[in-house]
């Protein structure tokens, strides 16, 4: 278990996010060359295009603003996705845009992060895009949360400047679901307190950017109690040393599984136990999240993609309707009694739009009720109803199970991103 667990905890997933210009890809663009994670030929292009701006050093913003676009216009537009690793730690960054209209795309880029990191220009403080990333990273429950203080060059290092953000951030947290949160003032410009500890604010005692990235624990941030395998195919091998093997593979949502445990298959609720455990390094006596995994029953019962495989004595919710909230990603406007098709895990189903009960005034948050439509970018409390059961948790218990998409059927766009209540 330990080795697993370990394994898992090697890899940390975190989004970026913050208003235009504060800084987001000169961040990363800072983090990835001092923590040497930047490949020269990048380099030299970087350089490149720098010296064509006649600027005097180079733009490290450039690192992660691939698209022409972006590097036309200085933005961010797209989810940008970049890798790199340390001794200590992989990372897998997702570079989410500042502009209020691109609000969604942090939704795609957080709802895999174990972290987010947001960033509030020093000169500015506290503003309705701090408001709004919070909250979505609070709405999706994102374990952990680093707030970087950018640009503390700007106001002269000023330690009053950071400590006036951190009282008003403190203040409004507490209005959030948000349990592990990090300050740090930092100047992405000149790499203070990015990978290097700043020679200018001796007088923060805290650790830099990229020491809080390797060191916090997401290890205990997976739900080991809840044992959930959606089945997304069955393995037949038809071969003669493997003539009637049959196969359930998928991905661990959460839980643990082992050889021997009693398990229920839903919506069936036959029982069963677990024969065989096999991963893509081979057979193994126990699986933990989120582990692939196939495995072997001791019944042979008919099961299909869709289905879930669960403990006995620990089973999921089974509804048609579902109450979420739901970002609306799509740009054309919904109303109730809108259809589209949805994907829980790995079944898929049809959907209707019953009621909205509430919208959320991301300025004040406060709800706002009588809503009859959903527009881009909107944050609301719905209604659905399904055409056939899923098995869910709330996604406060299970981020897997507790989320959905849909999708338009006549264009097979995702317009909304959900999470079950």
């Amino acid at each position: 278990m330990k080795k697993i667990m370990n394994s898992s905890s090697d890899v940390l997933r975190f989004c970026t996010a913050g208003s235009v210009d504060d800084g987001k890809s000169t961040l990363i663009g800072r983090l990835l060359y001092d923590a040497k994670g930047v490949f020269e030929d990048q380099l030299l292009s970087v350089k490149r295009v720098s010296d064509r701006r006649g600027l005097s050093q180079p733009d490290l913003s450039l690192l992660t603003d691939g698209l022409r676009e972006e590097r036309e216009q200085g933005i961010t537009i797209d989810v940008a996705y970049r890798y790199f690793s340390t001794p200590k730690r992989k990372f897998i960054i997702a570079d989410t845009p500042g502009h209020v209209q691109y609000t969604r795309n942090m939704v795609t880029g957080a709802s895999t992060s174990n972290l987010a990191l947001i960033l509030v220009d020093a000169r500015k403080g506290i503003v309705e895009q701090t408001i709004r990333h919070c909250y979505i990273a609070s709405l999706l429950q994102i374990p952990h949360l680093i707030v970087c203080i950018n640009k503390m060059d700007l106001v002269g290092y000023d330690q009053d400047v950071f400590e006036k953000i951190v009282s008003d951030f403190r203040d409004f947290a507490a209005k959030l679901d948000i349990q592990d949160f990090h300050l740090i003032p930092i100047s992405a410009l000149h790499g203070d307190n990015v990978v290097n500890r700043s020679l200018q604010m001796d007088w923060y005692q805290g650790g830099t950017l990229l020491y809080t990235l390797e060191n916090v624990q997401v290890a205990n941030d997976v739900n080991l109690l809840d044992t959930r395998l959606p089945v997304q195919t069955v393995v037949r091998p038809n071969t003669v040393a493997h003539h009637d093997y049959r196969g359930y593979a998928g991905r661990l949502a959460s839980g643990v599984l082992r050889i021997k445990d009693n398990v229920t298959v839903l919506p069936s609720g036959l029982q069963s136990t677990v024969k065989s455990i096999l991963t893509p390094k081979g057979p193994v006596e126990e699986a933990f999240a989120p582990q692939s995994i196939t495995i072997e029953l001791d019944d042979d019962i008919d099961i299909s993609r869709g289905d879930m495989i669960v403990r006995v004595n620990n089973q999921p919710i089974l509804s048609q309707d579902i109450e979420a909230m739901i970002c609306w990603l799509g740009n054309t406007p919904s109303t109730i009694a809108s259809k589209f098709a949805i994907q829980h895990t790995t079944k898929n189903a049809r959907a209707i739009l019953k009621a909205i009960t509430y919208k959320l005034d991301i300025n004040t948050l406060q709800r706002v009720e009588n809503q009859q439509d959903l527009q881009a970018n909107d944050l609301a409390r719905v209604t659905l109803r399904i055409t056939a059961p899923i098995f869910y948790d709330s996604y406060r218990k299970n981020r897997v199970t507790g989320s959905f998409i849909l999708i338009d059927e006549g264009s097979n766009n995702t317009v909304a991103a959900g999470m079950i209540i």
